[in-house]
């Protein structure tokens, strides 16, 4: 797998759109597993305080270093998540995907994962892309995805602050 925005074509990844110009209702909503991605020749700049929402009354700003120490030199891939079905079977990508950008937006949130983003100073400049997958393909792939990239580049992508682990005794 190669983490590039031609790799996650290859590997089956669509949509590509920047955060400023997404379109909800062009997102499908199946279960799947999606990317934030760099537009070419990015470079970080950290805000002070993110505009991501707060979550259980707690603030997602991470101090500059913390933010140095997560960048990942030369990764075009910045976080990779999943979107299941939920308990009532009606989330998918489109909603999953819609939350995460409202989260950024200060609203709050059901979880804070790939929070870092939104400490980031253009991250309407970066694009989402997704990939379908059936709800019991998506532990497995999204762990693997993060295996290999921690494999590529020594670290998760930068938004990935925790490794998703692939189940066990199957």
């Amino acid at each position: 797998m190669q983490f590039t925005r031609k790799g996650l074509k290859a590997d089956g990844f669509t949509g590509f759109r920047p955060v400023r110009d997404l379109e909800t209702m062009r997102i499908p909503q199946g279960t799947g597993l999606f990317a934030v991605v760099a537009p070419q020749g990015f470079q970080p700049r950290f805000l002070k305080k993110s505009t991501a929402g707060t979550f259980k009354k707690k603030d997602p700003t991470l101090p500059e270093a913390a933010l140095t120490a997560e960048w990942v030199e030369d990764a075009v891939v910045l976080y990779i998540g999943k979107a299941g079905p939920g308990s009532k079977g009606s989330r998918g990508l489109r909603r999953q995907i819609q939350e995460f950008v409202d989260f950024g937006q200060g609203k709050p949130p059901g979880h804070w994962d790939g929070r870092t983003i939104w400490q980031l100073a253009d991250a309407g400049s970066l694009s989402i892309a997704w990939k379908e997958l059936a709800p019991e393909q998506l532990g497995d792939a999204e762990a693997g995805y993060h295996a290999a990239f921690l494999a590529e580049f020594g670290k998760l992508p930068f938004a990935n602050l925790v490794q998703a682990r692939a189940k066990t005794g199957r």
